[in-house]
């Protein structure tokens, strides 16, 4: 199989860039999905899509954003190969895209959310060493929440192959963690079990095990390619380690719950309707 994180044939590659994050940015403010990208970058490039994540991300940030952490992406097996690759991706986590806090979820921020239940790790040291390794991971994670990532396209009806997501901040949302913050001491991440229920019923779940076999081997694949992408992982930043089970819809007025097994629960109600605007 072609290994899809080749470079493809672009003629003009910082023009792709440009036009590419500028449909999604424009996805993004009207509240309007876009159609794929991949039309400008080619359906296996992933250097020019992460040319365009942080494109977008830097526009966001040089309007006042700030970057709180990272997420992984496409770290189960029957997702990655639905997009035909074989190893995850990832996008970066901004501090409006929290809404811990709030008393529901602004479904009018949305455009097609789903979301997921997952481990959330909280780093207490920098990740930037040359030789990166399970133990040094683990020594950095001062402690892990469970966590719902509201991911969402900008592109429509998630027609989207591998340049599409990874373009677009690797399809990331919204994000809200729970409230009790467990130590590795504590529980062992690839042991947790979930289940996730949408408006009291049953919606999904999953382990530990579905995120890339362990959610800290998952955090391991990201830090070493953070520091490679030259912006490593940094005390006090958050990482969304992934899914430990399939997706959910969330259309307005949804509530959802998770529970984590030494992880306790976390809860989200997305607002009931779309604000007019």
């Amino acid at each position: 199989m072609t290994d899809v994180w080749e470079p493809t044939v672009v003629e003009d590659r910082e023009t792709a860039v440009a036009e590419a994050a500028a449909r999604l940015a424009d996805a993004a403010r009207d509240r309007r999905p876009c159609a794929p990208v991949r039309d400008l970058l080619g359906a296996r490039d992933i250097s020019l899509a992460y040319a365009v994540q942080q494109r977008v991300i830097g526009d966001r940030i040089a309007a006042g954003a700030r970057v709180v952490g990272r997420k992984i992406g496409l770290t189960s097996a029957s997702v990655q190969r639905q997009v035909g690759v074989d190893r995850p991706d990832f996008g970066v986590l901004l501090d409006d895209m929290d809404v811990t806090g709030l008393p529901a979820v602004p479904s009018e921020r949305l455009l097609q959310p789903r979301v997921e239940a997952e481990i959330a790790f909280v780093l207490a040291a920098d990740l930037d060493e040359d030789d990166l390794d399970a133990e040094r991971v683990r020594a950095a994670v001062g402690h892990a929440v469970a966590a719902l990532e509201i991911v969402d396209s900008r592109v429509t009806d998630w027609d989207i192959a591998i340049t599409d997501t990874v373009a677009d901040n690797a399809s990331s949302g919204l994000f809200v963690l729970g409230p009790r913050p467990v130590g590795l001491d504590g529980f062992e991440p690839r042991d947790v079990t979930m289940r996730l229920y949408a408006d009291g019923e049953l919606a999904s779940e999953g382990d530990g095990a579905a995120c890339l076999g362990d959610p800290l081997e998952a955090l391991l694949w990201l830090a070493r390619t953070a520091r490679e992408f030259g912006d490593p992982l940094r005390a006090g930043q958050v990482v969304l380690s992934g899914a430990l089970g399939p997706l959910v819809p969330t259309p307005p007025g949804t509530t959802v719950r998770a529970e984590m097994t030494g992880l306790g629960t976390v809860t989200a109600t997305f607002s009931p309707k779309e604000q007019e605007g």
